[in-house]
């Protein structure tokens, strides 16, 4: 009978400390946004020299800011990257993807000639169900993180760098 208390009591810990580790990773995201925006877009770009890399960047024109609140992160395809502000009224998200990347990593019998080789970087996971249309971002107002989704996202053709 004591191991049975004991069962149950674990159980019943185990399934509160379940139910409030979820409540505190999901985020909120507001319907309506704190800004007016231009056209949101992407555009991807590949370099055109071979293993210089490439990615997409999500550019946020903002034209009106009443609240002067600042952008900081957007989530966007599955990623999530800090947003750059150019005079307050584009905000642009750089994301680098796996295509045309150089990766000099060193193989060998030999454990210390493997030293210099760089631990791949796992992307990070977005917390947000998203299309492939829309974005979320993330701006801080009052000593708190808020959300909100941007849903409707344009492509531009791809540019190549040199």
């Amino acid at each position: 009978m004591k191991a049975f208390k004991n069962i149950v009591s674990l159980l019943l810990m185990v399934f509160i400390i379940l139910t409030f580790s979820q409540c505190a990773s999901t985020q909120k995201v507001q319907n309506t946004a704190p800004v007016k925006f231009g056209d949101v877009y992407y555009q991807e770009w590949i370099s055109v020299v071979e293993g210089e890399g490439s990615g997409f960047n999500i550019f946020i024109p903002v034209i009106s800011n009443v609240n002067n609140i600042k952008l900081d992160s957007v989530y966007f395809k599955g990623k999530q990257t800090k947003l750059e502000s150019r005079n307050g009224t584009l905000f642009i998200g750089r994301f680098i993807t796996e295509a045309n990347q150089k990766h000099d990593i060193i193989m060998s019998s030999d454990r210390l000639a493997e030293y210099g080789n760089k631990v791949p970087k796992l992307p990070k996971k977005s917390p947000f169900d998203l299309k492939n249309t829309e974005c979320v971002v993330s701006y801080q107002q009052a000593n708190k993180i808020k959300y909100f989704k941007i849903e409707t996202i344009s492509k531009k053709e791809t540019k190549p760098f040199r």
